[in-house]
């Protein structure tokens, strides 16, 4: 299979922390790397790697709410140092203005906690046949560049149940979102549906 793909896990919780590495490890051909509570510390970490005193990073896990700074602003230091290291956000936010910041970076991935394994290994499957695809060889065409690309795309949704459509789904949602207050029924819901 190669060498394996190593990970940076960034994370300012501790058990969430172990829990990523726990789940990296599980998955064949990764290895974790480090792991960092902070900023700083993710950038000691591949300092260190980029000057070969500890083997390369392939790839960071990274949390958007650190104590020192944000994910987005890591990954904007990074990008800014010339640091061209792959980065999937692992976070809880949900805002559009932060996945909007996450992609024009450059963040191949974006995985909203809380999540189980499956999606997890979902994710860092997908992301190791992209890393397979352009890791070194030429691109040769416009199909090897969409396969690339597509090799990321990946949804964990499995399909909606059955009697469900996404035009009723996209219109729970919105319900849901509109909603006076924190919190709906199902009666409510079913009332404004």
């Amino acid at each position: 299979m190669g060498e394996p793909i190593r990970v940076l896990v960034v994370e300012d919780e501790p058990v969430t922390a172990d829990a990523h590495a726990a789940y990296v490890r599980r998955i064949d051909g990764f290895e974790v790397g480090g792991v960092a509570h902070a900023g700083h510390e993710a950038i000691r970490m591949l300092r260190e790697a980029r000057e070969g005193r500890v083997p390369p990073i392939d790839l960071i896990l990274l949390d958007v709410n650190l104590p020192d700074t944000t994910g987005i602003e890591l990954c904007r230091s990074l990008r800014a140092a010339g640091i061209e290291i792959d980065v999937i956000a692992v976070t809880a936010v949900r805002d559009a203005a932060v996945v909007r910041s996450a992609v024009s970076l450059g963040i191949v991935q974006y995985l909203i906690k809380p999540f189980g394994f499956a999606a997890f290994a979902e994710k860092l499957n997908a992301y190791r046949e992209y890393h397979a695809r352009v890791g070194g060889a030429d691109i040769t065409d416009q199909q090897e560049v969409d396969a690339s690309f597509a090799a990321l795309r990946t949804s964990s949704s499995g399909g909606l149940p059955k009697g469900l459509t996404p035009e009723t789904l996209d219109r729970v949602r919105a319900a849901v979102r509109d909603a006076p207050g924190d919190a709906v029924s199902a009666a409510e819901l079913a009332g404004a549906l």
